[in-house]
């Protein structure tokens, strides 16, 4: 039996939140910055104090109880609104303060942060930032639940509940060893893709995704091989040892090609390419200061890249 005069801690409701969204104790506390111990605290003083059990464990998995899926929502906008006031507050002492955690995928990170972090710091001083970089299906997933607040990925997001806010765009580009037949093109068809050993990043990338959908598109089948990376430098690097080609974005070319020993070509138009933007639960009383967050971005958008109104 619950107690009446319970009151849930926004810890415990954060825990409770974290758990339902990643079905998992690890990565749930590694999200929320705790140790797995005081996740299952936080939670089973929850349960206790509600009388109610709202996640089923075991050894093997984890599952929302009925209970615990007619609660979520309302958990969830309890610590919306604890946020929004936090907002309102950081609004009355004037600007945008506090914590925030920013999502980056791994293609954009490098080449937005060197010219962003510095703005960000003269703009807005009294900024928290927090930075994290990861695959695209893991930000949107702690951006679910919560526990980041703002994530800058290749739109659209593909899910529901979120406010998407266009950056920049920019073109694909080929990144080939200096001296190949290709090299210093700026014509070249799609078709080409066609049986080049073109080399990927590793799944849940993105920009691997939008690489074979690319050549689907034009029924192209490139010898990929079995050579994957987990960043574009060690993608180019592979390129520059002969193992193949890749495709990058162009606001990655200054920093990746920087050396003697790979060139470049260019499609011919209409150029394949990405948008870039930022994204946020539409549920956040923060909108007005993501969206601020969103102009800075915008007007720190890397070379090679074109910015969106």
């Amino acid at each position: 039996m619950s107690d009446q005069t319970y009151q849930p801690t926004l810890s415990q409701l954060r825990a409770f939140v974290a758990i339902a969204t990643f079905r998992h104790f690890g990565t749930a506390a590694t999200r929320l910055n705790v140790s797995q111990p005081t996740l299952s605290q936080a939670l089973a003083s929850l349960e206790n104090g509600l009388g109610v059990q709202l996640i089923e464990r075991s050894t093997r998995r984890v599952l929302v109880t009925p209970a615990g899926a007619r609660l979520l929502g309302q958990a969830k906008a309890v610590l919306d609104a604890a946020e929004g006031f936090a907002a309102t507050a950081a609004g009355v002492s004037g600007g945008f303060s506090g914590p925030l955690r920013l999502g980056l995928i791994p293609t954009v990170a490098p080449y937005v942060l060197p010219d962003a972090l510095p703005e960000l710091r003269l703009r807005m001083p009294d900024l928290a930032l927090h930075v994290i970089e990861d695959q695209t299906a893991r930000l949107l997933q702690s951006l679910r639940a919560g526990t980041l607040d703002v994530a800058v990925l290749a739109l659209p997001a593909d899910m529901a509940g979120v406010v998407e806010m266009p950056l920049y765009s920019e073109e694909f580009v080929l990144v080939v060893p200096a001296g190949h037949e290709l090299a210093g093109r700026n014509d070249l068809p799609l078709s080409v893709l066609d049986d080049l050993p073109l080399l990927l990043l590793d799944e849940g990338h993105c920009l691997r995704d939008q690489t074979l959908d690319l050549c689907r598109s034009v029924h192209a089948r490139p010898t990929a091989g079995d050579t994957r990376a987990t960043s574009l430098a060690t993608v180019v690097r592979c390129v520059a040892g002969g193992l193949g080609v890749t495709l990058v974005p162009a606001s990655a070319v200054p920093v990746e090609t920087a050396g003697g020993d790979l060139a470049v070509a260019h499609f011919a138009a209409p150029e394949p390419g990405r948008t870039i933007g930022l994204v946020f639960r539409s549920s956040s009383a923060r909108a007005d200061d993501y969206r601020a967050l969103a102009e800075l971005l915008r007007a720190q958008a890397p070379a090679g890249s074109r910015r969106l109104p």
